[in-house]
């Protein structure tokens, strides 16, 4: 069993993609706290299957770790598709993944986890919900700037002054690798965890659910299955 940290908050909003970050996130937050409601943000993503691996998750691992129940509370999508017409990258537009003239991933879109964060402190303060809670990961983060915990702090900040209250901004995945991720979801849920993770969770950048793998749906090719699976792994042969 892990051990829990004290919080003296009782509620929390996670950004939620229905991926396995964020489906880890979502159960170490209903470990933690007595209120746990999710956010996702329609951005224009190429695929919809992202929006609906969201509600899979939230269904099924409350079935798969039925103590938890009773602290999933509601769950809210903010259209954010004017915002992501203004990248034009390659998870909003068909293109080929690839590095552009900074050595980014054409993958990146540009400030998305800050904009997140402020619609996320938004609904938090009207819910009246105290922690954020993302999957944010600076150690297999693809490259991405917003991803960082110096720009996630820096953000936390400014969001506190703006609202002229604490936002804190938890990101339990910060220093993790993707092993550690698969590890901390067993070390949360144990198998029925990472069996729902596999299964219903998605990560796939090109939206294939057709290919199953040992750690999941996904084309097995692109940036985001590749770390998955060698993620996965690392960890099974742990």
């Amino acid at each position: 069993m892990s051990v829990i940290a004290q919080h003296s908050e009782k509620s929390a909003l996670v950004l939620f993609s229905g991926g396995q970050d964020s489906a880890t996130c979502l159960a170490w937050a209903l470990e933690r706290f007595d209120r746990v409601e999710t956010v996702g943000f329609d951005y224009g993503q190429r695929h919809a299957v992202e929006m609906q691996a969201r509600q899979s998750v939230r269904a099924e691992l409350v079935k798969a770790l039925p103590q938890w129940v009773d602290r999933l509370g509601d769950d809210h999508v903010v259209d954010l598709t004017g915002f992501g017409a203004i990248g034009e990258t390659a998870m909003t537009t068909e293109r080929a993944i690839e590095a552009d003239a900074r050595g980014l991933p054409n993958t990146f879109v540009p400030g998305r986890n800050l904009i997140f964060l402020v619609a996320a402190a938004a609904l938090a303060d009207r819910r009246g919900l105290e922690v954020l809670i993302g999957g944010m990961c600076e150690t297999d983060y693809s490259g991405y700037p917003d991803c960082r915990n110096e720009t996630i702090q820096a953000t936390a900040r400014a969001l506190s002054l703006g609202l002229d209250k604490s936002v804190p901004v938890e990101t339990p995945l910060m220093f993790l690798t993707k092993a550690q991720t698969w590890a901390l979801a067993d070390q949360i849920g144990g198998r029925a965890l990472v069996e729902t993770i596999i299964e219903f969770s998605h990560t796939c950048y090109l939206g294939d659910r057709t290919h199953r793998h040992a750690w999941g749906y996904g084309c097995g090719t692109c940036p985001a299955c590749e770390l998955r699976a060698a993620g996965y792994a690392e960890w099974a042969a742990a």
